[in-house]
């Protein structure tokens, strides 16, 4: 029978945990769970999304006359997960700026009572990211179908989603949401992004939208989409410095093709059009229609690179 040190092999994990906590100023006393659990935030969005479009997303026997017994029964259960996670995210966050005796669980029921009230209004721009998506792909047979199947539309209600739990301070939980798509998608969209409504990603493996982007209203951007960062700048002692502006504005009605590649704080103005496989680091005025050059002759190719 194998047999294996199983001894040894503990108490070197435990050593190594205990040195990385040292170095990282954040040992805690023995307890529970520290961090927020992907786990358990997992089960509260999937229970969000039928609280959001219960006969889709929402129990497969569900039927429309218990529609509303179901929405309140499924609220109540993920918004008190979510308020334990909160909590988890509130303490930590208290114990890094050395405030051990912050009273946490005030603040963190503000945040989910707030959270909860805002869920009309994100399934009013979840609904404008569906019709986008209908509209503006000829291959779509019904919006039913787009909720169901859309990759683009699943990484927009974390999104949603996400971006609601950022605004209110709950920065790692939100990133959490949205990497659960991310995984699930290949679409990686910072919940710090400002994203209006009527968006939509076609087809969408690839895309990248970074923290401080701000896209504005019925954007359209196709797969392999970056919008990234030119540089990152760094303070005297070398540290990158956070929350810069450092990622495009994107304004209304721009149509981003296959691709792209467009970096640092530049604009792209409204109606503007970016063709595919272009690698994009100034502005672009309102209308303007942007292409890659032709291989052979240098000039400027007279159509837009198709998705």
């Amino acid at each position: 029978m194998a047999t294996f040190d199983i001894t040894t092999i503990v108490q070197s994990l435990h050593e190594a945990r205990s040195i990385w906590r040292r170095t990282q100023s954040h040992a805690s006393e023995p307890g529970g769970r520290e961090f927020p659990s992907r786990d358990a935030l997992a089960a509260i969005v999937d229970s969000l999304k039928g609280v959001l479009f219960p006969m889709r997303l929402g129990p497969p026997d569900l039927r429309q006359e218990s529609e509303n017994f179901h929405v309140a029964h499924a609220l109540d259960a993920a918004l008190h997960g979510l308020l334990k996670q909160v909590r988890r995210e509130l303490k930590y966050n208290a114990s890094l700026d050395g405030d051990e005796q912050r009273d946490v669980d005030e603040a963190a029921l503000t945040v989910v009572r707030t959270f909860a009230a805002a869920l009309p209004d994100i399934r009013a721009l979840l609904d404008s990211d569906v019709l986008a998506a209908y509209q503006g792909d000829p291959a779509a047979r019904s919006v039913d179908e787009v909720l169901l199947c859309y990759p683009g539309v699943l990484a927009m209600i974390h999104y949603r989603l996400g971006h609601q739990l950022y605004t209110l301070g709950l920065p790692l939980l939100a990133r959490i949401v949205s990497e659960l798509a991310h995984g699930a998608t290949g679409i990686d969209i910072h919940p710090g992004a400002r994203i209006g409504p009527g968006f939509f990603i076609d087809h969408g493996t690839g895309v990248v939208i970074g923290e401080t982007a701000v896209i504005g209203q019925r954007v359209r951007v196709y797969q392999a989409v970056t919008l990234g960062a030119k540089r990152f700048p760094t303070d005297a002692e070398g540290n990158l410095q956070k929350g810069l502006p450092r990622h495009p504005v994107v304004e209304d009605d721009v149509v981003i093709y296959a691709g792209a590649t467009i970096l640092g704080r530049i604009t792209l103005g409204k109606g503007a059009v970016i063709g595919g496989n272009v690698w994009l680091t100034h502005d672009v005025p309102a209308g303007g229609r942007i292409a890659q050059a032709e291989s052979r002759s240098g000039a400027l190719a007279n159509g837009i690179a198709a998705a």
